[in-house]
């Protein structure tokens, strides 16, 4: 039967936040107001789970019958999680779709973060329509990176944790906002950081697009300007929605009749 399902539930599960909201999947925008909540600390599966919950209840969305897609910061293959950079160690080859789905009582789709959201940007947003490489990167609490060419995804691209020479931490302990709230560094500070990490990506992939996306994109007028590319680079249009937005398209993958539903089934393609 050919339905007309153009709505579903995003919920992106984030090192510090997690946050919900219902999606109009034919325009890519939020039908509701966003729900956050903390991510638990140790994020452990039955908090995280039970965080969830309470996104959903706060929506008013609990019911099976409203398709939901659900982000994780993981790679994530076949419905198991594979790291767990900043979460639980749980997490490590965990049936991360199949516990949320027994958990919470319904089928979902389930897939990183990072990847929804650059897909996210290239079906709604600032990849839509663009050649060649671009490399999304969400700044937060970790560097969540999606790397998208000629839109198609190469999935659970992890170059956050690149080397840094000769140095014992990676780029994401060393250039992910975190690190501005943890050692208090100002935007010109920060944006040195950013510069080494962005022309590494630079020299070793020559993308055609870098889009930064995360809570601080809102702010991308504070950093952007500082930095000094060959490559272009502008905050993500769906800013820190984008994950959302990304994650609720997921969950209308088995649907069929619409552009939204052929959104999903792109993004399960690549990610599943």
């Amino acid at each position: 039967m050919t339905t007309k399902a153009t709505r579903a539930v995003g919920v992106d599960i984030g090192g510090t936040g997690i946050k919900g909201a219902l999606v109009d999947l034919e325009a890519g925008v939020l039908l509701s107001d966003r729900v956050k909540v903390p991510t638990p600390k140790g994020a452990e599966p039955d908090d995280v789970l039970k965080a969830v919950r309470t996104v959903l209840d706060t929506l008013g969305v609990t019911d099976a019958d409203i398709p939901l897609g659900v982000a994780f910061p993981a790679i994530v293959k076949h419905g198991r999680t594979l790291s767990a950079a900043n979460v639980a160690d749980t997490w490590i080859g965990f049936e991360a779709e199949k516990f949320f789905e027994d958990g919470l009582g319904r089928e979902i789709h389930f897939a990183n973060d990072a990847d929804v959201a650059g897909l996210a940007e290239a079906r709604y947003g600032a990849a839509r329509g663009v050649d060649g490489l671009v490399l999304l990167t969400t700044l937060g609490t970790g560097i969540g990176t999606a790397m998208l060419h000629n839109g198609v995804l190469i999935p659970n691209a992890e170059l956050g944790h690149l080397p840094r020479a000769d140095k014992s931490t990676d780029f994401e302990a060393w250039a992910a906002y975190s690190a501005v709230e943890r050692e208090e560094l100002s935007w010109p500070k920060w944006a040195k950081r950013l510069q080494s990490y962005y022309s590494t990506l630079e020299f070793l992939l020559s993308p055609d697009l870098f889009i930064v996306g995360g809570g601080v994109s809102k702010h991308s007028d504070q950093f952007l300007p500082l930095l000094d590319l060959q490559t272009p680079i502008v905050p993500a249009v769906h800013r820190n929605n984008a994950g959302i937005i990304g994650a609720a398209a997921l969950g209308l993958a088995h649907e069929t009749g619409t552009e939204a539903e052929d959104a999903a089934r792109d993004i399960v393609g690549t990610t599943d």
